[in-house]
């Protein structure tokens, strides 16, 4: 089997403009590309015919994150909690979690202010708002 790399954590979003807001102008990521596919390549591959999808990657240092606004929309498909199984996060890493907590906007939902994990790290998980959960990490 090929050897893999991360190239990018797809996140679905209702609203691409109000997602690229949050994702670039509150957390700081730089948009790398933005693109719309249609047509049988991508109806075929996702397996839902007429689809159309606004995608915007975003440079998320060693990896992509990739917001993605299809149509027609599919079901809300939301976890819960992050325990859930089928629940997906994406993980950032930053060197002051108290200076970004405390920088959090109102369209973040955190689920609990930043704690210490038994490996020392310090954590913080939130929501961005379509309700997909992030976390960011210092160690």
């Amino acid at each position: 089997m090929a050897d893999l790399q991360a190239h990018h954590f797809g996140i679905i979003v209702e609203d691409i403009e109000e997602s690229l807001s949050f994702y670039r102008d509150t957390l700081g990521l730089e948009v790398a590309a933005e693109f719309t596919l249609d047509g049988d390549g991508i109806a075929t591959a996702i397996d839902v015919e007429g689809v159309t999808g606004r995608f915007a990657h975003l440079d998320a240092g060693g990896a992509r994150i990739e917001l993605i606004e299809y149509e027609p929309a599919g079901e809300t498909a939301r976890a819960e909690a992050v325990n859930q199984l089928g629940a997906k996060h994406a993980g950032f890493e930053v060197d002051d979690i108290d200076a970004f907590y405390a920088d959090l906007p109102d369209s973040a939902s955190p689920i609990a202010e930043p704690q210490r994990s038994q490996s020392g790290a310090r954590i913080l998980f939130f929501e961005d708002p379509d309700g997909n959960i992030l976390e960011v990490i210092s160690t």
